[in-house]
């Protein structure tokens, strides 16, 4: 599984980079089903705005967290993502 994280308006430090990559090991159980994951953290304003586009097997998935601090905005994101995951998982299984 492969993560590639960039900043739109913030600098990526090593302690969001490292933050940002143990909340997505939460998902290695699912890494045969993701092919890759591009993380983008944004400030707008007051507001600290968390995306992930993830490439799974036959699609792309995408959410998206807002809160008042990156790191609150990632844990949402993660939960948002593991959801997005297990309901596409199955979906699959229905096909």
């Amino acid at each position: 599984m492969q993560i590639s994280i960039q900043g739109a308006g913030i600098k990526i430090t090593e302690a969001l980079d490292t933050f940002v990559r143990d909340k997505f090991k939460k998902l290695d159980r699912k890494a045969d089903l993701i092919n890759s994951i591009s993380v983008t953290l944004t400030v707008e304003k007051l507001e600290q705005i968390a995306k992930a586009d993830i490439a799974v097997t036959g699609g792309n998935l995408h959410a998206e967290a807002s809160a008042e601090s990156m790191y609150t905005a990632i844990d949402a994101l993660i939960d948002k993502v593991d959801r997005q995951i297990v309901k596409y998982k199955e979906k699959l299984k229905q096909e």
